[in-house]
């Protein structure tokens, strides 16, 4: 398989494989194998895929037969929120998919840069973008929203905190003004 570059700053990417295995084994491929103090032993499923860092949250294995009559392309685009163009593009190749399937979200690199070199049992299908709102600078319609804002003149002096640290200082100057006088009569 081709090899693909995760980057730092990926954001809403859906990397799409086949999973060429029979049912029996995916439990096995999916499953991070652990010792007794929680330290990650194996992952068939991220060995295949050849990342070094990979979080099991944002990543879904199942059968496309799970998908009942929404099927993969319905899936990808209600789901996942891919564009129905991006996917119409592959249709073909979509719909021949009837085993399992891999989703790697690209939340599932938590911004670690790495290349990926998938070998089988995984088959790539596609990288896809998810769908994402054009952003607008519109004003804002409240009447509330007009106007100009005023650049602050110099600071005034609050009387209230003025009385504040006299009140807080004359304990301080008190000891001190004893503190010396103690010195020098002494």
């Amino acid at each position: 398989m081709s090899r693909m570059e995760v980057s730092a700053t990926e954001r809403g990417l859906v990397r799409l494989f086949a999973v060429d295995l029979p049912a029996e084994e995916i439990e096995t491929f999916r499953t991070p194998d652990t010792n007794e103090d929680g330290d990650l032993v194996a992952w068939p499923l991220k060995a295949a895929l050849g990342a070094s860092y990979l979080d099991e949250d944002f990543i879904e294995l199942f059968p496309v037969r799970d998908l009942e009559e929404l099927g993969l392309r319905g899936y990808m685009v209600q789901g996942l929120g891919i564009s129905e163009a991006d996917v119409s593009e592959d249709a073909l190749r979509l719909d021949a998919i009837d085993g399992w399937v891999l989703v790697i979200l690209s939340n599932a690199f938590d911004g670690f840069a790495q290349p990926l070199a998938p070998r089988a049992p995984l088959r790539w299908i596609g990288t896809y973008k998810e769908e994402t709102a054009p952003v607008t600078f519109a004003p804002l319609p409240s009447d509330a929203a007009r106007g100009v804002v005023e650049t602050p003149g110099p600071a005034k002096s609050n009387p209230h905190l003025t009385l504040l640290w006299a009140i807080l200082a004359l304990p301080v100057a008190a000891l001190l003004i004893g503190a010396i006088l103690f010195l020098l009569l002494t």
